[in-house]
C-alpha cells in the first residue's frame, strides 16, 4: 500500500502536458477554486449521478483547489492539489477527516463557456472511520461548470470518495455542492 501513493502521484504528473489555452483557464495560468457540499450518504459511486438516491446526512465537505492548465489525453484539464475538511455532526459523529490530495479533471464536452466533466485523483486522509476502513481513498468528481467571466467561474459538483474496495470496509463518502473559482 505504501508504494502505491507515490506510484500514483508519479503516473499523475507525468502524463501531463501543459495546455495552451483551456476552458477552465483561458489565456490564464493558475486557479484558485472553493467547494462547499453537503453529504449524500454513503454508497457506491451512483449516487454522483442518481439524485434520487442520494440520503442527506449530517456531514459538511470543505475543499481548497490549486490548480494549473493540462492536456490530458488531447482534453482541455487541470492538475489540481486539493486540501479538503469533512464535517460530521450529530449522529455521523467518527466520520470527520481531513485530507490532502492531487487530482486530474477533464472536461468532456464545452460550449459557449459552459462545460462539464470528471475527475480523479488520490488522496491520504488523517485517520480511518466506520464507513472506509483506509487512510488512502480516491476521489471520483462529476461537475458542470460555467465561466462567468475571464475571471471567475462557478461549478456543481458531485464528489464520491472510497478506497476501490482495498479493505473490507468500504462504504464509500459522497457529496454534493457547489464551487467557486477564481483564475489568475
Amino acid at each position: 500500500m505504501k508504494k502505491i501513493v507515490p506510484f500514483l502521484c508519479a503516473s499523475i504528473l507525468t502524463l501531463p502536458v501543459m495546455a495552451e489555452s483551456n476552458v477552465f483557464f483561458g489565456d490564464k495560468i493558475n486557479s484558485i477554486t472553493v467547494y462547499g457540499a453537503q453529504s449524500t450518504g454513503s454508497g457506491s459511486l451512483l449516487k454522483m449521478i442518481q439524485p434520487g438516491i442520494w440520503d442527506i446526512s449530517p456531514q459538511t465537505f470543505v475543499m481548497a483547489q490549486y490548480s494549473q492548465p493540462i492536456k490530458f489525453f488531447r482534453l482541455d484539464s487541470r492538475l489540481n492539489l486539493n486540501v479538503g475538511q469533512n464535517f460530521a455532526y450529530n449522529s455521523s459523529r467518527g466520520l470527520s477527516f481531513f485530507g490532502i490530495g492531487i487530482s486530474v479533471d477533464s472536461a468532456l464536452l464545452q460550449y459557449d463557456g459552459w462545460y462539464m466533466g470528471i475527475g480523479i485523483g488520490p488522496f491520504m486522509r488523517d485517520h480511518m472511520d466506520y464507513w472506509v476502513e483506509s487512510r488512502l481513498v480516491f476521489e471520483e468528481k462529476f461537475f458542470i461548470g460555467k465561466n462567468i467571466n475571464e475571471r471567475w467561474n462557478i461549478e456543481f459538483a458531485t464528489i464520491h470518495f472510497s478506497n476501490g474496495n482495498f479493505t473490507d470496509k468500504n462504504e464509500g463518502f459522497n457529496f454534493a455542492g457547489f464551487s467557486f473559482g477564481y483564475k489568475f
